[in-house]
């Protein structure tokens, strides 16, 4: 019992990132029907851009939290300006284009940014700093049970936070409701006042400042930054938004958390269920199993694909 719920502690957290990423390529799909696939690497970038401020700012006696903050108030920014970037140099000239095209063009704009990266801060695993003092809770009566940590609960209340948060601004803000009507039909939308051009931009600005903030989290959980942290990271998160159903703000979010729950519990449970044939380094091929089998018995997801009109 103690390794199920340590496992459902692991999951929770694994999964409540996941969700925050899912949320960019769900936004982005939902208003242009577009997979971004570059947006696991606006989540590397965050993270890499937090490494370097928090990195610079260790030595200078500011409180950990305040650090930590500074380095995620740092990131969000740049994040936001390549998100913009990719929309308006990369996607906005390619709208009429067939699929194929933004696809091939989403995937060049990974490969691009992780050579950036790899420019700037190396090829070389970087171990992210870890200010903020990891104290373990027990959550149950045995000393050698499950337990959860303090930055496991804030990756997890911060990213309800989030969540929340998103679906307030898409349900009760004019924004929202100018970004829904411009998922629905665009050419409408336009006819009715809105500045299409704007709210698509918006949403990938939003989208890339929800990945900032998850690329902190996940250096922080794990300790280390790389280039190509992304590049997993945002494969697994698709999976994720699939799962839920692309399109559907609470599909990326549910989808997220299941998908994080399924790779925790198999990677307590399968050396046991194989004999030890499998190990626990092969729980990222959890993510695509279930991404085959969404896409072979319930293409929709479970809570539905959300696409509007295209004009």
């Amino acid at each position: 019992m103690d390794i199920f719920l340590q496992q459902i502690i692991n999951g929770l957290t694994l999964g409540s990132v996941y969700a925050v990423v899912a949320l960019g390529y769900t936004m982005v799909y939902g208003i242009i029907q577009l997979i971004n696939f570059a947006h696991g690497e606006v989540v590397m970038i965050g993270a890499m851009v937090a490494f370097s401020v928090i990195t610079a700012l260790a030595g200078s006696g500011l409180p950990p939290l305040v650090i930590l903050l500074i380095g995620v108030l740092a990131a969000i920014p740049v994040c936001m300006v390549v998100g913009y970037t990719m929309e308006r140099v990369a996607y906005r000239p390619l709208r009429g284009a067939p699929r194929l095209a933004p696809l091939i063009t989403a995937i060049g704009i990974s490969i691009i940014l992780q050579h950036v990266a790899m420019i700037i801060w190396s090829r070389n695993n970087l171990p992210f700093p870890q200010i903020i003092q990891v104290v373990p809770y027990h959550v149950t009566s045995t000393e050698d049970g499950a337990t959860i940590t303090n930055v496991q609960i804030a990756i997890i209340t911060i990213s309800v936070l989030m969540m929340a948060g998103l679906l307030f601004l898409v349900h009760r803000t004019k924004l929202g409701i100018a970004m829904r009507a411009t998922s629905q039909n665009q050419m409408i939308a336009g006819l009715m006042g809105i500045d299409i051009n704007r709210i698509i931009a918006l949403t990938f600005v939003i989208g890339a400042g929800l990945g900032a903030v998850a690329g902190v989290m996940n250096g922080t959980y794990y300790g280390i930054a790389h280039y190509q942290m992304g590049f997993v990271l945002g494969l697994k998160a698709f999976p994720a938004a699939v799962l839920g159903g692309i399109g559907n703000l609470g599909g990326a979010m549910l989808g997220g958390v299941l998908l994080g729950l399924i790779e925790a519990l198999g990677a307590g449970y399968v050396g046991d269920l194989t004999g030890g044939v499998f190990g626990s380094n092969y729980q990222d091929v959890f993510a695509f199993l279930v991404l085959i089998a969404v896409l072979v018995f319930r293409p929709e997801g479970l809570l539905g694909e959300r696409v509007g009109d295209r004009a």
